[in-house]
């Protein structure tokens, strides 16, 4: 079967959903199918961008390319999935966030006024008739499927699917320090973990890697350190290798990220076997970590967070009881990309 996987590119930038494309391709390939990935410039401002974006996807004629046929369409992301084909299968993992979720919340992108309704307006009947019209609706997690019923009124099939790299994730030891793996954005919230640490009473750092999304971000973050430096350890972006020894050697993961799809450093800490501090809207983390058990499902402000770190730092016996029920959760979720290819293509 002739696959193509439809993907965003954003120049400069990686995150999970690069990664989760390329996955997806290896284990499609792996089950004997021809695959491409189409990787299509995306830039959402301004906001007229958006629309732009649309009107391109729409245009976009895949049922045969070069006198091939392209057998299976696969789409995760806005505005790909407005792409027609009559095998089209989309697997959401998010559509535009600042038109659903994140609509409510401060880190509004599209503006309160006639412009930005207008967009919002837009994209919502888009992605009403667009997902609706796939031949199958697969979603990332729980947390995404309630965010379309109650923008979309639509409904998914929960797909989940491993973490990059499981195979080599593993525990050496636990030590002194928490580890935050993610690239450096205003949705992953880095400024409760450093206005945490400021209340922290244990004597244990915060280490910190990832990728700024812009300069600008980067220097934001920097000032917020000042004067944590003795706290706070930022590395920078780091390879695969350098973030899989800090997983093995931290005393735990801290991950308050606001509103995740699914959340991979949540999984890799499991893999791991190491507990999990997240917050209670923190989205696809709370599927996986329960509160006590696996880790702490706290109030997003730095004294709540502060604590949860305190009461793992002054007790690594119980950090290490939770990480080791954390990766018995994970064992059993069962988590295969082969699993997640044979939901695709079933019944097609």
């Amino acid at each position: 079967m002739n696959v193509l996987i439809v993907e965003n590119h954003v120049p400069f930038m990686e995150g999970g959903a690069e990664r989760h494309a390329e996955n997806l391709k290896k284990a499609l390939t792996q089950m004997g199918h021809t695959v491409e990935i189409l990787r299509i410039p995306f830039k959402s401002y301004p906001i007229e961008n958006l629309i732009k974006q649309a009107f391109i996807a729409r245009i976009m004629d895949l049922e045969e390319v070069t006198g091939r046929k392209v057998d299976l369409l696969i789409t995760m992301r806005f505005p790909n999935y407005y792409i027609d084909h009559p095998n089209k299968v989309v697997w959401l993992i998010h559509p535009y966030k600042g038109a659903h979720e994140l609509w409510d919340r401060p880190y509004l992108d599209l503006p309160r006024n006639p412009s930005g309704y207008a967009v919002r307006e837009f994209i919502l009947q888009m992605d009403r008739k667009h997902l609706k019209n796939a031949k199958k609706l697969f979603v990332v997690s729980k947390t995404m499927n309630e965010r379309i019923k109650k923008y979309l009124g639509l409904e998914g099939e929960v797909l989940y699917h491993p973490p990059p790299n499981t195979e080599n994730l593993h525990c050496k030891e636990y030590q002194n320090f928490i580890f935050f793996p993610s690239r450096i954005s205003p949705l992953k919230r880095h400024y409760l973990a450093i206005e945490a640490m400021k209340y922290v009473r244990s004597n244990i750092k915060l280490v910190v890697c990832g990728r700024p999304d812009s300069p600008w971000i980067l220097e934001e973050f920097l000032q917020r350190l000042r004067g944590l430096e003795d706290r706070v350890v930022y590395l920078g972006e780091v390879s695969d290798e350098e973030k899989i020894d800090l997983y093995s050697r931290c005393l735990a993961v801290l991950f308050p990220t606001a509103e995740e799809d699914y959340g991979y450093v949540a999984l890799e800490a499991m893999f791991s076997k190491k507990a999990v501090i997240t917050c209670i809207d923190s989205g696809g983390p709370t599927e996986f970590i329960e509160d006590g058990i696996t880790g702490f499902v706290v109030q997003p402000t730095p004294t709540d967070i502060a604590q949860a770190i305190d009461r793992l730092a002054q007790n690594p016996q119980m950090a290490m009881q939770m990480g080791e029920r954390a990766y018995q959760k994970v064992l059993s979720m069962n988590l295969s990309w082969k699993q997640v290819v044979e939901k695709i293509l079933e019944e097609l």
